[in-house]
């Protein structure tokens, strides 16, 4: 369609597409009503949204007019995936890896419902969406260090010393954003620090080494599906578990043993959003009290990983991280024993959804009308 013609002597105004429009969903894990939306809508309306609701799934989730969304809760869960449903956090955001598995597109930004528009120094609202999508369609540069961090930001560039033949970098896999006001701290951190907020805004993108882990974290993310979604799992958390708050840690850590593996690359830095909302410091450490104690061995497990050269997929390297989960972390406690065990789970149910668009099992998730997963 020509672009419409203004009057004498102006200049057509052409419309643009917002980057990654028909590429790209938005996956939100929520047990509440969505008017946070409201703040993001002239950022995520143009695009796809998949919600996963905890919890209830009887209660009503209301979502503003106008977006183009499906939602999902428990009973959609259990009756797309069956007995496989076993390998998805029930009350727990963990069940937010659920949307990455039913998407269709390339890449994913997923956010919390706590989490708001931020504003750069500057006063202006800041589009993490659109930050997200330059750090995927950028190259990383694990294996040198650029002391001007993200040479391929306007700006900056490689620093003297750095080898031409590593200046093309390697392609992104996931994209970490940070949060201003109500920092990711641990439960002990929050007792201790329970005033502090975070009002530094830094405008640096970096990759994250070879070789180094890092704490992901979930309500601020976004990631490139084809390159690495399979190794997004969040792990078995909430309801039924001994373990709570850390499923995007577990996937950040899977995620990046395997992305060194296969020479992907993982940023961290810009952008920004408004964290809102403190969560209960003395649930918290509920939640992650056998975690803190059993990092100081899961740290030491992903430090010392080194996966066979014939795992050449995303899913052969997590299905064999997956052995050795329970190989290593199984004698700790029985708990790794059933988490390596919904691993496999999770990659079956993966390749299951997302076969060839030319084979039978393509259909397996329906739609209805209006946006919500149709009921077979």
């Amino acid at each position: 369609m020509s672009a419409a013609h203004g009057r004498q002597g102006e200049v057509p105004v052409v419309p643009v597409s917002p980057p990654l429009k028909d590429e790209l969903d938005i996956v939100i894990p929520t047990i509440r009503n969505l008017d946070f939306l409201e703040m993001w809508r002239p950022f995520f309306q143009p695009y796809h949204l998949i919600i996963v609701q905890d919890g209830d799934p009887s209660k009503t989730i209301r979502v503003p007019e106008g977006f183009d969304y499906e939602l999902y809760n428990r009973n959609d869960i259990n009756r797309i995936l069956g007995p496989k449903a076993s390998c998805i956090s029930f009350k727990d955001s963990a069940c937010r890896c659920f949307g990455y598995m039913v998407s269709k597109k390339k890449y994913i930004y997923t956010i919390d419902d706590d989490c708001f528009v931020a504003k750069d120094p500057s006063g202006k609202d800041i589009n993490a969406l659109a930050q997200h999508i330059q750090s995927l369609l950028s190259p990383s540069t694990p294996h040198f260090f650029n002391t001007l961090y993200d040479p391929y930001r306007e700006g900056a560039d490689f620093v003297r010393g750095y080898p031409f033949s590593m200046r093309e970098g390697v392609p992104t896999a996931v994209s970490h954003g940070l949060w201003l006001n109500i920092p990711d701290y641990d439960a002990p951190t929050q007792l201790v620090k329970p005033l502090e907020r975070n009002t530094r805004y830094v405008d640096a993108v970096l990759t994250i080494p070879k070789g180094t882990l890092f704490p992901m974290c979930g309500m601020n993310l976004a990631f490139n599906r084809d390159l690495i979604g399979a190794a997004m799992y969040f792990g078995l958390m909430g309801d039924g578990q001994p373990i709570g708050r850390y499923d995007d840690m577990w996937a950040g850590w899977c995620c990046k043993v395997i992305c060194d593996h296969l020479g992907l690359g993982v940023k961290t830095g810009l952008p920004y959003i408004f964290h809102s909302k403190a969560s209960n410091p003395f649930v918290n450490l509920r939640k992650e009290y056998k975690g803190i104690y059993w990092q100081e061995d899961i740290i030491p497990f992903f430090q010392s990983v080194a996966l066979p050269k014939d795992c050449t997929t995303v899913q052969r390297c997590y299905l064999e991280l997956s052995k050795l989960v329970k190989e290593k972390l199984g004698p700790i406690d029985p708990y790794f024993l059933k988490l390596a065990e919904a691993m496999v789970t999770w990659i079956e149910a993966w390749d299951e959804l997302n076969t060839p668009k030319s084979s039978p099992e393509s259909a397996a998730v329906s739609k209805a009308p209006n946006g919500t997963p149709a009921k077979k």
